[in-house]
């Protein structure tokens, strides 16, 4: 990132007073043509100076040779160049002193060799310099508001963008305008938009920041490929949480990284999607499954407000209705999330017969035709509204919304407009007028029946933001203290020395020759391979269980030499472990895992051989406290049991909760540790590791634990 940046981004990418475009077109049918007529149809009233050295005008007006030609600096430049050119304009600019250069073109980074050579190139000269980059492949920034409309997306042709709170920022350029036009479809308005890229410079979480005190901006939609630069977006994410700005976000599935997880138990299981999943949680970030949740959700969020009404474990919805077939579909669609719609209580009914509201009693308040009457309607959403057991409440409308709105908007918006809990609608038909008023009065509201169960199930799971951890391993932040270091692997028994340094109890256990004749540790005991090369010694016979006696361990000693050589004639079989079989309730994995772009995450999980089939986990940012230890404890179902279900003993749920909050602390040395199986032992009885992988890097002197 370029050093000395300047002392206001904001200024230069979103509110720039003098804006050049580079290498604008006099052919109105061009991509490079758009901006500036984009530009002049939107009322921008700062200055534009295009440049084109080949041509003294430009879409009849003047133009320039070059940036160093004009009259005066501008704030933000878009360079329209094909990429061949881009480095040399982007020089320009940069002895220009222009703050802030935005690119168009791609073919850098993911183009290979020679585009790796001209990012290089790009990098260099940027970081002689102050100013900033967005892009390259960045196909512009928009801000509604003042009519800066700089950007080559074709969907920005509209003839007027309507005003509004949402800004939008994408990794890819398409996407903005995809967003724009379908909310415009709604009747949603926009503050802005911004594609960064391939975040060669400026990452989308610092983009987002320079903006976070422009007070027409209320709420942001992101659409993201990857987590990169997650430092960046969880900055933002806690600065907009700290000002009451809701953040909802789209991210795409799983990515390349998953082939380098799937090496070991911790990877396989999280995923990169299950770790992108939990950092936006942690974040404060809501995260939806659908393309209209992410447009439509804003609303919603502006409802809820920082936190739910009551902040119940497990949500519960009201759905009332004129159709029961399409409230059947929110409720399916909820039931899917593990949102739970519930029928009113008996006072809540007797409150609705009292307001004149006839509804059989049941999970759907069907209120039958009488709910087209907007005072029927508005009656029952007012009276579940103010029932204490419901978080929100679904307003379902029929048939009767496609060619007559004024039916049912009215009640819907009145009842809305005093309620302390947030209010939606689903629309069954397509019913664009109905959706339009519904959005214009700030109702959250919905098209499918996917997106409804989406953005409620998506926000009332919202959870607080969590503070700002390291996100990268020592390595990489003392690197000015030390060369860079490689990973290296523990064997298991350095592996138990690091878990009882956290305060994680061990199984006993001691390291033994291959020709031990007895066991340290008493009988019945485990014999295991011991080796720092080897992730899972069970597949290459590197294990026996259940050793009784002397005569039994110097089988097991004697069968492991044989086996070991057979399966992996490279692995020594010299020091063998030896370890107490130890018995519990219940089997869990637990580890610590450091992503490259998260942080550290910690993952509880069903133990056990069979845990990479199950994928029964919760995971969490580190570090963990005991609140949210339990919580995850309570997420994951195989550990259900623990808990006394049915009558089977209970499990040392407490210690399980220790343990989780202590792997969460591990130092930044340590960039994997797995614990599979971590015995759970009946209540009060605690929880012993029995299996370890643990990685490091090495550390300068003086830092780490």
């Amino acid at each position: 990132m370029a050093p000395g940046a300047p002392h206001d981004l904001g200024t230069s990418l979103f509110r720039p007073e003098r804006v050049a475009v580079v290498g604008a077109s006099d052919d109105a049918s061009k991509t490079t043509a758009r901006p500036l007529r984009f530009l002049r149809r939107s009322g921008f009233k700062g200055t534009v100076y295009p440049v084109n050295p080949r041509r003294e005008t430009v879409l009849g007006e003047r133009a320039w040779s070059s940036i160093e030609s004009l009259p005066e600096t501008p704030d933000h430049a878009f360079v329209l160049a094909p990429t061949e050119g881009v480095p040399e304009a982007v020089a320009t600019c940069v002895a220009r002193g222009v703050p802030l250069v935005s690119v168009l073109a791609g073919g850098f980074g993911e183009a290979g060799e020679a585009g790796r050579a001209r990012e290089a190139e790009l990098t260099a000269i940027l970081a002689r310099s102050r100013t900033r980059l967005l892009g390259p492949n960045s196909i512009g920034i928009v801000n509604v508001n003042t009519g800066l409309v700089l950007t080559a997306n074709a969907a920005f042709a509209e003839p007027t963008l309507p005003a509004g709170g949402l800004f939008v920022a994408s990794h890819s350029g398409s996407m903005i305008g995809a967003i724009l036009s379908r909310g415009l479809a709604k009747g949603i308005g926009f503050a802005g938009f911004v594609s960064t890229g391939a975040e060669l410079d400026l990452p989308l979480g610092e983009i987002c920041m320079a903006t976070l005190d422009d007070p027409l901006i209320d709420a942001y939609a992101l659409f993201l490929e990857s987590i990169a630069h997650g430092d960046s977006i969880r900055a933002f994410a806690l600065a907009a949480a700290d000002r009451g700005k809701a953040v909802i976000a789209y991210k795409l599935g799983r990515s390349a990284q998953g082939a380098e997880l799937s090496q070991s138990h911790t990877g396989a299981i999280a995923g990169e999607d299950g770790i992108a999943d939990a950092f936006l949680k942690d974040c404060g970030i809501v995260r939806v499954e659908t393309l209209e949740g992410l447009i439509e959700g804003a609303a919603m969020l502006r409802r809820v407000g920082p936190s739910r009404a009551k902040g119940a474990a497990k949500p519960q919805v009201a759905v009332v209705t004129t159709t029961g077939g399409g409230a059947a579909m929110v409720v399916d669609q909820l039931g899917l999330r593990d949102v739970a719609v519930v029928a009113p209580s008996a006072e809540t009914m007797a409150a609705l017969a009292a307001r004149g509201v006839a509804a059989a009693t049941g999970r759907i308040v069907d209120l039958t035709l009488a709910g087209t009457r907007p005072e029927v309607m508005k009656a029952a959403l007012d009276t579940l509204l103010a029932a204490p057991e419901f978080d929100v409440v679904v307003a379902v409308a029929g048939s009767s919304a496609r060619f007559q709105p004024e039916l049912l908007v009215p009640g819907i918006v009145e009842a809305a407009s005093g309620a302390t809990k947030p209010l939606v609608a689903f629309v069954a038909p397509e019913a664009p007028e109905a959706l339009a008023r519904l959005a214009g009065a700030g109702i959250p509201c919905f098209r499918t029946p996917e997106a409804c169960g989406d953005v409620v199930a998506a926000v009332l799971g919202r959870r607080p933001a969590k503070p700002m951890v390291p996100t990268k391993p020592a390595t990489d932040a003392e690197a000015a203290l030390a060369p860079p270091a490689s990973p290296y692997q523990l064997d298991e028994a350095e592996g138990y020395a690091v878990l009882a340094r956290l305060g994680i109890p061990v199984a006993p256990h001691a390291v033994v020759m291959s020709d031990a004749t007895t066991s340290p540790v008493g009988y019945p005991a485990a014999v295991k391979l011991l080796s720092a090369e080897v992730l899972h010694k069970t597949e290459l016979g590197g294990v026996v269980l259940d050793v009784r006696d002397d005569a039994s361990l110097r089988d097991a000693l004697i069968r492991i030499g044989q086996d070991v050589p057979l399966a992996a004639p490279e692995i020594a079989v010299d020091r063998l472990l030896v370890q107490a079989m130890v018995q519990g309730v219940g089997e869990v994995l637990l580890s610590l895992r450091w992503d490259p772009d998260a942080g550290p995450v910690v993952m509880l999980a069903a133990g056990g051989i069979l845990a990479e089939i199950h994928r029964d986990r919760s995971l969490r940012l580190a570090p963990v406290d005991r609140d949210e230890a339990l919580t995850m404890i309570g997420e994951v179902r195989a550990l259900k049991a623990l808990a006394g279900y049915r009558g089977r003993p209970k499990g040392d749920l407490d210690a399980l909760a220790d343990a989780v909050v202590a792997i969460s602390r591990a130092g930044p040395e340590i960039l994997e540790v797995e614990i599979n199986p971590l015995i759970v032992r009946g209540e009060g009885q605690g929880v012993l590791a029995v299996d370890a992988v643990i990685r490091c890097v090495p550390m300068p002197e003086g830092v780490g634990a």
